[in-house]
């Protein structure tokens, strides 16, 4: 049985958690929340690097940023499909991990894998609470939410995490652990080049949401469902 996770993030390939919402991971494992990460993929069909490496990349990235279970589903990359088989195998870490709250790639992307990452995990997370699917035990998340770094749909977060100069700088050190995918690179997954070295266009995507709710640093992220406020007089960011 492996330990339980407060928060699981699940990606499409080692590497997109810690781009996409790297730094709401350092912040809840300084918390004291525990924190997981699901790898559907090896990324062994990327230009750079091998499973092997990525492999040892994603260890020393899930050091930095104090993730306490990373698992790695093995469904094969650039072929992610939501099939029955693809399902049961996310439902029974589901079952295994009993996350609160899932992080999931938002459901449009210009890699496939990314789109079927969040439907497939999406419906996963619905089968992981019948009882009688797959021998159970029913077990279901609390919360899904959808990380929206990178978007250039008009899409307008529900929420930003705010992060702080050490949670920012965690998230770089993260991402600086996938050297055989990102040294030199002014692109990654759904980030389009612009010219800049990527850590820098992380840092400006970063440093943009961050503005929105009057931080140096934010994650943005999604959910489907309608926020519930309990004091509107304590409601964060000033408007004016």
């Amino acid at each position: 049985m492996t330990e339980h996770v407060d928060i699981l993030a699940i990606a499409a390939h080692p590497d997109d958690a810690e781009l996409t919402c790297g730094g709401t991971l350092a912040r809840a494992a300084e918390a004291g929340h525990s924190v997981g990460i699901l790898d559907l993929t090896r990324g062994e069909t990327a230009t750079r690097g091998t499973p092997e490496i990525r492999a040892a990349e994603a260890a020393r990235a899930s050091e930095v940023l104090g993730v306490s279970v990373r698992v790695n589903a093995g469904l094969p990359d650039a072929h992610l499909e939501n099939s029955h088989e693809s399902r049961r195998s996310l439902v029974r870490v589901l079952r295994d991990l009993t996350p609160r709250v899932v992080i999931l790639p938002f459901q449009v992307g210009r890699h496939p894998d990314h789109r079927v990452a969040s439907e497939l995990a999406r419906d996963a997370c619905f089968l992981a609470g019948l009882g009688n699917y797959d021998g159970g035990p029913a077990t279901r998340p609390h919360k899904i939410l959808y990380a929206l770094a990178y978007r250039e749909d008009p899409v307008k977060p529900t929420f930003v995490v705010p992060l702080t100069d050490a949670q920012f700088s965690k998230k770089l050190d993260s991402i600086r652990c996938y050297a055989s995918q990102f040294e030199g690179a002014d692109q990654a997954g759904e980030i389009f080049p612009t010219g800049q070295p990527l850590l820098e266009r992380v840092e400006t995507q970063t440093r943009h949401y961050g503005s929105l709710i009057r931080e140096p640093y934010g994650e943005p992220f999604y959910t489907e469902e309608t926020v519930a406020v309990g004091d509107v007089v304590e409601l964060g960011v000033q408007s004016m």
